[in-house]
């Protein structure tokens, strides 16, 4: 999704980012084939595929084109892979089904709008959120309609999906829990500024950051307000949530990136790292990497300490991680792997375009979108 020019949108009007109870989020069981079924990999938007084990600091430097296929649209959402189709909304008001091995299109989906926000698909359904206030679920194989849900505004970000219930925020101050089989509203919680950065969902808690400076934790099951936590320092990202903690960039006008108990909302730590934050944290392994206006800071997750930072100068996206790699785009067309542990850079790629499209990375493919209007695809030759 790209969900940092979603947040962009509410960086001048300050969010704060909060946490609660929580413990890193389970992990889907490994098959013969990984997953990568929603922003951020995971409802906890922690940025980490645990089973990526083919592309790697020794092997990521021979990545090579394998396809990549064209829109009538740019790209700025994030792919999601699951059981061999890659699924992306289009600014051209399209939603895509692409095969993972070829590119070729399966079908398409037109909405009524196009959207930056990145797909979430579980147990045969597609679900998005477009700026013609509507969540959409589409049939995986087909792309016929199953259902939809209209909210009062836009819905700029990603959905995130636990449990049978597709959470999305929307800019008409709203957070909605939908029955993700038939789309009937199950409760919705009113904050107090505009919505367009990704829930994040972890142990029976939503956490959304919200225009009015705050990030609020609510009752999974019910949406009771269970804590919120003030910031003055403008939150654009979507936290990310490991190990009883919740990570959050913010920008304007601290420029700071945050850590909370999620217990209490508490702040841990702080890192001034002087620069625009707007991008939702990786947690990965004690490490929190973060895109800046610049390049990627990796810090340390318990004490905020700075461990490197790469400049590739100019603003970066979302990064993931996988198998000691980070994978992050950049506005100067490139997409990125750097080592996880030194921040060297292993391997780029120019497209034709920005790059704010957060990748997906599975089964020894990277996929990501371009503002060039097309979807890639990046693997081994020998795999």
């Amino acid at each position: 999704m790209k969900t940092t020019a979603n947040c962009l949108l509410l960086l001048l009007l300050v969010i704060a980012p909060t946490a609660r109870a929580q413990q890193p989020c389970s992990e889907p069981p490994f098959t013969s084939f990984t997953n990568w079924a929603q922003f951020h990999f995971s409802p906890c938007h922690t940025g980490f595929n645990p089973y990526e084990f083919i592309l790697s600091p020794s092997t990521v430097g021979n990545l090579g084109l394998k396809w990549r296929y064209a829109t009538g649209g740019a790209f700025a959402s994030s792919p999601a892979v699951v059981n061999g189709v890659v699924y992306i909304l289009s600014m051209d008001a399209n939603v895509y089904a692409l095969n993972a091995l070829t590119g070729a299109q399966l079908w398409s989906h037109h909405t009524e709008y196009g959207s930056e926000s990145s797909a979430a698909v579980a147990n045969g359904v597609v679900y998005v959120g477009t700026q013609d206030h509507k969540v959409y679920a589409l049939n995986a194989s087909t792309g016929a309609l199953v259902w939809s849900y209209t909210t009062g505004a836009e819905v700029y970000d990603s959905p995130a999906v636990a449990d049978g219930v597709v959470y999305i925020t929307s800019y008409d101050h709203n957070v909605y829990a939908l029955n993700a089989s038939t789309g009937n509203k199950l409760w919705s919680f009113t904050t107090g500024g505009m919505l367009a950065c990704s829930p994040a969902v972890a142990n029976g808690v939503v956490y959304v950051a919200a225009s009015d400076a705050n990030v609020y934790a609510l009752n999974a099951k019910t949406g009771a307000y269970l804590w919120s936590y003030r910031t003055t320092t403008g939150v654009g990202s979507p936290p990310a949530v490991a190990n009883g903690v919740v990570y959050v960039s913010a920008g304007y006008p601290n420029y700071n990136v945050y850590a909370l108990n999620a217990l209490t909302g508490a702040k841990l730590w702080s890192y001034g790292i002087g620069s625009y934050a707007t991008t939702a944290p990786a947690v990965v392994n004690g490490v929190v990497y973060v895109g800046i206006d610049d390049g990627v800071y990796a810090l340390n997750a318990s004490t905020g300490a700075l461990l490197w930072s790469y400049t590739t100068g100019d603003f970066v996206g979302e990064p993931v991680v996988t198998n000691g790699v980070v994978y992050v785009g950049s506005y100067d067309h490139n997409l990125y792997a750097l080592n996880a542990s030194t921040g060297v850079k292993l391997w780029s790629y120019a497209t034709g375009g920005l790059v704010t499209s957060s990748p997906s990375v599975a089964n020894g493919v990277v996929y990501v979108g371009s503002w060039d209007y097309n979807v890639y695809a990046f693997g081994l030759p020998s795999h």
